[in-house]
């Protein structure tokens, strides 16, 4: 479960679970417009204000610096598009 006005765990793994090559423009244009979003509003909610699995979901989200996690295991099985790598 995820907190208030945060994407849904279940919408962000059956989006990282398709490969890029087989979603149509609009399925990644809209990832990326959901994913930028939950990342802001991860970014400004306060770490004591987000339930522990919101917590634990955030560290597998984007950081704007590098990969995620789930970015990186994508790469890994050709799975994803090597940004950032």
């Amino acid at each position: 479960m995820s907190d208030t006005g945060r994407q849904s765990f279940g919408d962000k793994i059956g989006a990282a679970v398709k490969p890029d090559s087989q979603k149509t423009t609009t399925e990644s244009l809209g990832d990326t417009i959901k994913g930028k979003s939950d990342n802001a509003a991860g970014a400004v909610e306060p770490e004591s204000q987000k339930s522990y699995a919101q917590q634990l979901g955030d560290k597998f989200s984007s950081n704007p610096t590098e990969p995620s996690m789930l970015d990186k295991a994508k790469n890994a099985v050709g799975m994803g598009s090597n940004k950032n790598v």
